[in-house]
Order: C-alpha cells, then structure tokens, then sequence
C-alpha cells in the first residue's frame, strides 16, 4: 500500500517532466475547457476548480533590504487532476504540488512539497482565504490581506501581503487565448500587494520591503500540441504602471504572444497576438541548458522598449519539474522591477 501511495503521488509530476512542459497541449477529453465570457464569482473563485485539469496559485515578490540589496521571493501552489472530481481520502484524483524559491544576486534556494488532495495535506478555502501545503500557508481574512510563509533546507520566509489596487483580468475579461488554433485559460491577477517581512538565509535573517504580484489561472489545455514553452514577464514600472506579456514558442520557431497593460489605477488594456515583442539579447549556461537571461521586450503601444535583466541569471529551478524562474531589472524607455518565468528549455 505505501508503495502504491508513493507511486501515486509522483505519477503526475514525474509525467509533466517527462513530456516537458508540451505535456500541457495533450488531449483535455473529459475535463472542463474555458470558453469566452467567463462570469467570475468571488471570493469563490479564488478556490479550486477541479473539473479543470491544472491550476494554480502563483506569487512572485520584488523586495529590498535595509541595505539596498535586491531580493526575489517565489510562493506557488500547483493543482493537477487526474480525474475531474474530488473524493474523500487517498482515492482523490487532486494532486497538489507547490514551489518556494529566495533569490539574491548570487544565491537562488529552492524547496518543493507535494501532496495527494483529500487527506487534508493541501487545499484552498475561500472565506477566509487559506492555500496551504504541509506548513506553507497562504491565508488571511481576505485575497486583499494575506500572510505567506514557507521553508526549505536554507531559507524561510514570512512575509505581509496588503493589496492597494483591484484584482485585474488578462485577455477578454479574463479569457486568456494561448494559441492560433483557441486553447485558452482562465486567467487574472493581483499585481498590486505592498509587501514587509523578513528572509531567513543562510546569513541570519534579513527585514524586507517590496511588493508582489500573484496571478490565478486554470485550464485543461494550455498549450497547442505544437508549443513547447513560455517566456512569461510580469513588470512593474517606476511610473506605477505594469505590463504583463508572454510568448509561447512553436516548434516551427515561431511564437504566440499576448500582453496586458494595467494602469496605476488598475484599468487595463488586452493585446492580441504579435502587439507585444521579446527578444533574447544574451544566453547564460545554467543546469547544463542555454537560457536567455537578457531580454529586448517592447509594447509599441504604450511606448515601451526595455532591456529586462535577470538579478541572477543562475536562477534556475532544479525541481521535479524544471524551469527558470526569477527577478529581473527593467531599464531603457521605462525602468522598473518584475519577474521572468521561462519553460520548455531542454
């Protein structure tokens, strides 16, 4: 039986890696799809959707210490169904597996957890929040006003999350194409919490300041078939202004793009595919792959045309499912703070 268990709560994460992250275009038959004008019902759409076949809960965090050194905080909260139901006990089909991560501009920790759904290891609630995998937790008395913690074998984290500006929607109110040929999600963001805390590292502990972004999206079929991976930007700009624009490259070397601009004061503007551009500038070797760590990116819309920098380009997340995740600087028509998350790099 344990052995059963174990294979059980490996199958899905070993399979994603196996197949890379184009896992995500296989066949969603059986499973919910997101079909245009979704009506979002909150708070409980903040929670599950396990009729979809992945979700998840996604923080990314800029902060400072006292010093003026520049820190990267990761907190995301993976929900994978092997069925599209819930049960009670080991039966449920829910796999849940999470990521943390602190990078500095010469360390990046990381730390994984993951979880069978319907013993009380991990879930989402809604009111109050609380998203939570074994002792990482999420939660508040609100989406507005939240805690987050989480530990691996070299950091820890606890950190105060206020949300100054609404909840945004991607795409067509929150309809998120991915491809030419309709995939899609259910995607929409707070990029507005003001964050104070502190980092447990390797040197003592260290109080921060900064701010976070956490984005919510679910989908049974992400990707095309003949997508690979993602380049996915998430800038805050000096001017208060934020841009969110990704890539999802093809296998013929193309890629699909779409972009979001938010306001300061929250209102958005949606762009289709190829109004947003992201060229790789410089390669770095990491885990023994080529990854572009410098970045060209411009949305000629809104006048934007900036080199975004990784703080470390060794960023690397050398997990069960691996990928490049980190901070970056933004410099050039518009300066600023983010995060690049980039996937499918063999």
């Amino acid at each position: 039986m344990i052995v059963r268990v174990i294979a059980l709560l490996l199958w899905l994460p070993m399979q994603a890696a196996a197949q890379g992250f184009a896992g995500l275009g296989t066949d969603a038959e059986g499973f919910a799809v997101p079909t245009p004008d979704p009506a979002f019902d909150f708070p409980q759409d903040h929670g599950p959707h396990p009729e979809y076949r992945i979700e998840w809960w996604y923080l990314t965090a800029n902060l400072t210490g006292p010093d003026g050194t520049a820190y990267g905080v990761q907190w995301t909260l993976f929900r994978s169904a092997l069925a599209p139901e819930t049960r009670e006990g080991w039966s449920d089909p829910q796999v849940w597996f999470a990521h943390a991560a602190v990078t500095t501009p010469d360390r990046h920790l990381v730390a994984e957890r993951i979880a069978r759904g319907g013993i009380g290891q991990a879930g989402v609630t809604v009111d109050p929040f609380d998203a939570w995998i074994d002792d990482w937790r999420m939660a508040g008395p609100s989406f507005d006003d939240l805690t987050l913690t989480a530990r691996g074998n070299a950091f820890a984290y606890d950190l105060d999350l206020q949300a100054t500006g609404p909840l945004v929607f991607h795409g067509e109110n929150g309809f998120s194409v991915k491809s030419a040929q309709g995939q899609a999600s259910y995607y929409y963001s707070q990029p507005f919490y003001e964050v104070t805390g502190s980092l447990t590292l390797p040197q003592g502990d260290v109080p921060v300041t900064g701010a976070a972004w956490l984005d919510r999206e679910w989908s049974s079929q992400p990707l095309a078939e003949t997508q690979s991976g993602w380049d996915w930007f998430s800038l805050s700009l000096e001017s208060g202004d934020k841009l969110m624009g990704f890539l999802l490259r093809e296998d013929d070397g193309g890629a699909f793009t779409s972009a979001t601009w938010i306001a300061s004061d929250g209102t958005t503007t949606a762009y289709p595919d190829g109004a947003f551009a992201a060229q790789p500038l410089d390669w770095h070797e990491v885990a023994g792959r080529d990854v572009p760590t410098r970045w060209a990116v411009q949305l000629p819309d809104k006048g934007i045309d900036v080199t975004v920098q990784a703080l470390n380009p060794d960023a690397w997340m050398a997990l069960s499912i691996p990928y490049w995740e980190g901070p970056v600087t933004v410099e050039g028509s518009h300066e600023g703070r983010g995060y690049l998350e980039m996937t499918g790099y063999e």
